[in-house]
């Protein structure tokens, strides 16, 4: 069927959410006994419980930001004292479950690499995340980039950060991070940037303190390479004046036929273009004028309920992941939305990325576009990583649509979204 594959329900237990965040660990329980005692070792936060959950996530993002340059992960250990010995704490699923959401919630950004797991350290229990070195730091936690280095964890300071963001200069970069030649930051709305996405993504108070001019603090955000004079893909995808100039294929295309194929007339079309905001707020607008409603009266009652032919909710999630997860680098297409009388079809270039695959795409993420996911994040497109897919069927089964198909071939993927059986014509 062209690669398409109908997405099957099943039953998942609730432990293997955990497995969402897990890469792998290679690090033998040898190793890990090794850290865990090593008084002296930078690579280790250890906790007898789990009653501060912002000090985990700072931890978190300390040793994603990897200041000292290890190139090491560091680990977590919880269920043990301040003197390396476990305590013997119940190390349950729901703790587990806690550790892994942190990745997943947003509130440390870019998304940091981490596997979560049970291990078995001088015969007890222990729970241990292991955090790998970022390739694109500096990473934040609500705003802030935490450092460690030694026995100190604390905001980095304006240097640190220059030399985080100096990082990314010998490694391979995702696309959206790389420099657009010929571009320039005259290119960039820095106004836009300081009024609207700065606020939205770092600290009152760190920008209150910070000294460094805007191109740096852009810098910082991936939007200007380190060179601070080239403004990268993501950079001209969120603050650019006129983004299409650059990158053609980065804009929202809608077709409404009056019929159930492509031959049929067509009644409306529409093109959602300029910055990523601009887009998104546009369609959003639109979709609300789209939807179609009925009020349903019951027999002997004054009651009223009305229905939808779709939730709204579930059709902006699916547009919003296409435009997130495009690939912009090999495609000058857009993001299609074809909407016919009986579904709405929705595609965007690319296949699945990474370590997502056919079978486990509805409980595994993987970022093509890292900082436009950031960006998404930060506007409140994304209130939270990894479960979209999963709030689109609830929320088509709710309105009493069938569940969404899935269609994925290596250069496409398409998501359809059939009429509600309780909405007729």
């Amino acid at each position: 069927d062209g690669g398409c594959r109908r997405d099957r329900r099943q039953s998942v237990r609730r432990a293997r959410s955990v497995c969402a965040v897990r890469y792998g660990s290679n690090m033998t329980d040898a190793e890990l006994e090794n850290l865990m005692t090593d008084l002296e070792s930078d690579r280790v936060e250890r906790k007898e419980g789990l009653s501060d959950g912002d000090r985990l996530r700072q931890a978190i993002c300390a040793y994603s930001n990897d200041l000292p340059g290890h190139g090491k992960p560091g680990v977590l250990f919880i269920g043990v004292n301040d003197q390396g010995h476990p305590t013997g704490a119940s190390i349950t699923d729901e703790l587990l479950l806690f550790l892994g959401g942190i990745r997943a919630e947003g509130k440390i950004l870019p998304l940091p690499i981490m596997t979560v797991e049970k291990r078995k350290l001088l015969g007890t229990d222990v729970a241990i995340a292991i955090v790998e070195p970022a390739y694109s730091p500096p990473v934040r936690f609500d705003g802030r980039v935490w450092v460690r280095v030694g026995p100190r964890r604390a905001i980095a300071t304006a240097d640190e950060e220059r030399h985080l963001t100096e990082k990314r200069l010998s490694r391979n970069l995702p696309f959206d991070e790389q420099p657009i030649r010929g571009a320039v930051i005259g290119d960039l709305s820095t106004d836009y940037f300081r009024s609207n996405y700065l606020p939205q993504t770092v600290a009152e108070d760190v920008i209150a303190e910070n000294g460094r001019s805007v191109d740096a603090q852009m810098a910082s955000l991936r939007f200007v390479a380190p060179d601070l004079s080239t403004p990268t893909v993501a950079g001209l995808l969120v603050l650019g004046k006129d983004p299409q100039r650059w990158i053609p294929g980065a804009y929202i295309q809608f077709v409404r036929f009056d019929g159930n194929d492509l031959a049929a007339p067509i009644r409306n079309q529409k093109r959602f273009e300029k910055r990523l905001e601009h887009a998104l707020e546009g369609l959003a607008y639109f979709l609300s004028f789209a939807i179609e409603s009925k009020r349903l009266s019951e027999p002997g009652s004054m009651q009223h309920q009305d229905i939808f032919d779709y939730p709204i909710q579930a059709l902006r999630e699916v547009i919003y992941n296409a435009v997130m997860h495009r690939n912009y680098e090999t495609s000058n297409a857009p993001v299609n939305i074809r909407w016919f009388n009986d579904r709405i079809e929705v595609s965007n270039p690319g296949g699945l990325y990474g370590r997502v695959t056919p079978q486990n795409f509805d409980r595994v993420n993987d970022y093509r576009n890292p900082t436009v996911a950031e960006a998404m994040h930060a506007f409140r497109y994304v209130e939270r990583f990894g479960v979209g897919i999963s709030r689109v069927k609830a929320l088509l089964k709710t309105n009493e649509n069938p569940a969404p198909e899935f269609c994925f071939e290596t250069a496409l993927t398409t998501v359809t979204i059939r009429r509600s059986s309780r909405f007729e014509s």
